[in-house]
């Protein structure tokens, strides 16, 4: 340990009981021969970092004479009746270049990322008035690329939800099905490219997922949306959740916008550790263009694609679903690829690395603001989350409240020790059980002896795994009554139960992950069942790390094949 100086200010406000307080949390005493020399100590500390808070931050600048912020304005319910949009803007290049990757198409962004000089809500009344001063690394590379930013697109509350009930701006409807959720948490997200510009909606969303937050909208609504490798694209500017499980991704209609979009938006900026181990923007693949220029586009003859068998157990199931999914897989033999199922033992348990570590994980970054971590900090937004209040706690809805009540247990009252160390070496061991499936031991020798290593390489492998996004189409909004999205906790959240059992699992992992739609099944539940109206259901895809190119180039294949990007309605 290093102290750089044992003088105390004379104004210093540590005291003898300021010292018994830090014994009694840690349940330790201190000889009292020893006490006004730790006194002393804290109070060194207490001068030290109140001069360094003093300090005036770093944050990056934001252009504003390039990009101008124009329209800043809360959307009227009448522009909004899907309850998408959480904020309107303009903002575009001021010097345009026509041949730019983006040009001409509009762009919103899930509200948990930074625009500067536009609001940002995180979908909550957990906190109020935040405006960030800055830009998030992907809106520069976006702005840059001809993009146009149209606004915020609401994300659920504090981003704790799988559904599209719980924003403090009200309920987000499913495109397809008024009163039905459009998921959770990029809710808005998804809405709005479904809905598209012609029919006040957008070309092109980014969301961020960080249990299945950009797939499972996208799967309720009927769009693509990927999660990436884990770090390919930085989170520079944006709330975090759980570090080790945040992913942002694109959003779009169809597979080779999504492409494009994702050459847009990836590449380190050597600022956020989770990126370091991605390329350069500039050594990014124009993934777009490789899929364009295919001579057979729809010809997979070679390709190895497993149907996670692990994928088609859960409970939540519904066989419908399973029956839609596995005709869907069916396509993929009509164009030369190998299918059949592999087995994946942790997948059944992969979802409960993924809640010890996000669940503990989430409650001390909300309390410590990402400790451990190298990146830029919205070191404003932090402030707003922790310390907890009454007033917060009330304004809370129940996931979150559940999230704080359950770390508090784990860790402060200590219940569970060690149990985030053991959940991240369990969601290693995920990984590596996908892995060993996608013939991808580089992460695997340094936990295996040579012959167990053989012995799975001796083992057949496939390009990329496949299950169901979701166990069920999109179900009614729940009757929340007088509560509200803060009350009723079991009545929130039983709609989402099993929601996110194939999807968490590759937030911890870090494996990406593209959601497809694959066709349409009739509403059975709620107000509208019976109705004949049907919801889009939806295929997961998932790839080797940094292999976005063979994720995306199956789905682009099944997509073309079908008929091109809408073809899935008629299925």
């Amino acid at each position: 340990m290093s102290v750089f100086s044992l003088d105390v200010s004379k104004d210093n406000p540590v005291t003898a009981e300021d010292l018994d307080r830090a014994c009694e949390i840690l349940g330790v005493t201190i000889k009292n021969e020893e006490k006004d020399e730790y006194i002393n100590l804290l109070a060194v500390y207490h001068d030290s970092m109140a001069k360094l808070l003093a300090a005036d931050d770093y944050v990056p600048e934001v252009d504003h004479e390039r990009f101008e912020r124009k329209n800043v304005h809360f959307p009227k319910a009448t522009d909004n009746l899907h309850g998408a949009w959480a904020w309107r803007c303009e903002i575009t290049d001021g010097t345009p270049n026509p041949q730019s990757l983006l040009h001409g198409k509009t762009v919103v962004l899930k509200d948990c990322i930074a625009v500067g000089g536009v609001p940002l809500l995180l979908g909550t009344n957990f906190f109020s008035g935040y405006t960030p001063t800055t830009d998030a690394t992907i809106v520069t590379r976006m702005l840059k690329h001809g993009a146009t930013i149209a606004g915020k697109s609401v994300c659920e509350n504090l981003c704790h939800s799988a559904t599209s009930h719980t924003a403090s701006t009200g309920v987000v409807h499913n495109p397809y099905a008024r009163g039905y959720a459009s998921g959770g948490s990029s809710s808005g997200s998804a809405v709005l490219v479904s809905l598209g510009p012609e029919n006040g909606g957008v070309d092109y969303a980014i969301g961020a997922d960080q249990g299945g937050s950009i797939r499972v909208p996208a799967a309720w609504c009927g769009i693509v949306g990927l999660k990436p490798t884990f770090g390919l694209v930085p989170w520079t500017g944006a709330g975090s959740n759980e570090p080790t499980n945040d992913h942002m991704g694109p959003m779009t209609r169809d597979v080779l916008s999504n492409a494009k979009l994702l050459k847009a938006i990836a590449g380190t900026d050597w600022v956020d550790d989770r990126s370091y181990g991605a390329p350069a923007p500039d050594k990014i693949p124009a993934y777009h263009e490789l899929l364009a220029n295919q001579q057979s586009p729809t010809d997979l003859t070679g390709m190895r694609i497993g149907i996670l068998a692990e994928g088609l157990k859960t409970p939540a199931l519904d066989p419908r679903v399973k029956s839609s999914f596995l005709a869907a897989a069916d396509k993929f033999r009509a164009l030369g690829a190998e299918v059949e199922e592999v087995s994946v033992p942790i997948h059944a348990v992969a979802s409960s690395v993924w809640t010890g570590i996000s669940k503990l994980g989430g409650y001390v970054n909300k309390t410590l603001a990402l400790g451990g971590r190298r990146g830029f900090q919205l070191n404003d937004l932090n402030q707003k989350l922790w310390p907890m209040t009454q007033e917060k706690w009330d304004n809370a809805i129940p996931a979150t409240k559940n999230i704080y009540l359950n770390g508090v247990y784990a860790q402060d009252m200590q219940k569970f020790p060690g149990l985030y160390g053991k959940a991240t070496n369990l969601s290693i061991k995920a990984r590596h059980g996908y892995d060993a499936a996608l013939g991808d031991f580089s992460s695997i020798s340094a936990f295996v002896t040579d012959s167990r290593l053989e012995q799975m390489r001796r083992q057949k492998t496939y390009d990329v795994l496949i299950s169901p996004t979701v166990p069920f189409v999109a179900r009614s909004h729940p009757d929340l009554g007088d509560a509200g999205a803060t009350g009723n906790p079991i009545l929130q959240i039983q709609k989402q139960v099993g929601l996110t059992g194939n999807t968490a699992p590759f937030n911890q992992t870090g494996h990406p992950a593209l959601t497809l739609p694959i066709g349409m099944l009739e509403i059975i539940e709620g107000p509208l069942a019976g109705s004949g109206k049907a919801l889009p259901v939806s295929m997961q895809i998932v790839g080797r790390w940094w292999d976005e190119m063979t994720v995306l180039r199956a789905a682009y294949a099944w997509e073309t094949a079908m008929g091109g990007p809408d073809a899935w309605k008629d299925l």
